[in-house]
C-alpha cells in the first residue's frame, strides 16, 4: 500500500480502523507510531475512541513513506521528519537535474537554493 492521496480524504475524521485500513497495517501500528513520533490525536469520541483529522493522516503519510516504503529504522525516521522542511526541495531539484540534465536547470535550481537561503538568513 503506498501513501493515501491527499484527494482521496473526504471526511473530517476517520476512525483508527479506518486509517489502519488505508495503509493495510493493524490498528496498533497506528497507536504505536501516535506515542513513539509524538502525534497528538486531533480528537477522541465520547467513548474515547480515537479519530483522526486529514491533518494527522498527512503525518501519518510521511512516517508510512519513510519507515515501510523507504526502509528508515524509527530513530532515522524521527531524524528525517525533523529535517524534511529545510531540505524538503532536494529531491525535487534532483529530479529536474536528472531529467533535463542542462546548465539552466542547474543555474535555476541554485537560484531557488539561493533565495531560500536568503530567507532563512532574516
Amino acid at each position: 500500500m503506498n501513501k493515501v492521496p491527499e484527494n482521496e480524504l473526504t471526511k473530517l475524521y476517520y476512525s483508527i480502523g479506518e486509517v489502519a485500513d488505508m495503509y493495510g497495517v493493524n490498528t496498533s501500528l497506528i497507536r504505536f507510531w501516535e506515542k513513539e513520533f509524538n502525534l497528538s490525536v486531533a480528537k477522541k469520541t465520547k467513548k474515547g475512541n480515537r479519530v483522526f483529522s486529514q491533518k494527522d493522516i498527512q503525518n501519518f503519510n510521511k512516517i508510512y513513506q519513510l519507515v515501510k516504503i523507504e526502509g528508515f529504522t524509527l530513530d532515522g525516521a524521527k531524524k528525517q521528519l525533523k529535517t524534511k522542511p529545510k531540505s524538503a526541495t532536494k529531491p525535487e531539484i534532483q529530479r529536474e537535474i536528472e531529467s533535463n540534465n542542462s546548465e539552466d536547470v542547474v543555474v535555476q535550481s541554485l537560484e531557488k537554493i539561493k533565495l531560500k537561503l536568503i530567507k532563512m538568513k532574516r
